[in-house]
């Protein structure tokens, strides 16, 4: 499977969710479980690699002031959310997480901002293609996120690294 062919997986099945991300990760498995099992695993890698890519302070940050905070385990599900946005939306964050202000103008923290079931969606696939459990990927696991700390609790720090974002959903 090629990059193109996994943003056009996340694309279909977040249309045929209408954006709703348990709905999206349903779908997903049931286009997953039409693949090949390699192909589930090459999906899985294209969705790890992104998901290790995403892993950064200044995302986490931003996370942090759109949804009102972010455990470890939250920011996961952030970005399992963010690979679901599409191509555009998660490019534009990872490079810029400030953008993610007009990135995902509709955000709603009630709604928005976490999928956990989409990260396990290659996993679901492959164990009812197999009847078994996905192997190992072969990808190196980061020891913390890239980018020096900061204190995503210090208003003066997060409105003067996320200006956008702050003006929306700063105190």
């Amino acid at each position: 499977m090629y990059e193109t062919e996994f943003w056009q997986l996340i694309d279909e099945t977040r249309d045929a969710a209408d954006g709703d991300p348990d709905d999206q990760a349903e779908a997903l498995v049931e286009r997953l479980v039409q693949l090949t099992p390699d192909d589930v695993i090459d999906f899985a890698r294209l969705f790890e690699a992104r998901f290790q890519r995403a892993y950064r302070t200044e995302l986490w940050g931003a996370a942090y002031l759109l949804l009102d905070g972010a455990s470890d385990d939250t920011f996961d599900y952030f970005r399992c959310w963010l690979i679901g946005q599409g191509r555009e939306v998660y490019e534009g964050a990872v490079h810029e997480p400030d953008a993610l202000a007009e990135l995902v103008p509709d955000f709603d923290d009630e709604e928005d901002g976490e999928a956990e079931d989409l990260g396990y969606a290659a996993d679901e696939a492959y164990e009812q293609l197999t009847g078994l459990p996905l192997p190992e990927l072969g990808l190196e696991q980061p020891d913390g996120p890239e980018g020096e700390p900061f204190d995503f609790d210090d208003p003066a720090v997060m409105a003067k690294r996320f200006p956008l974002l702050w003006e929306r959903f700063g105190e």
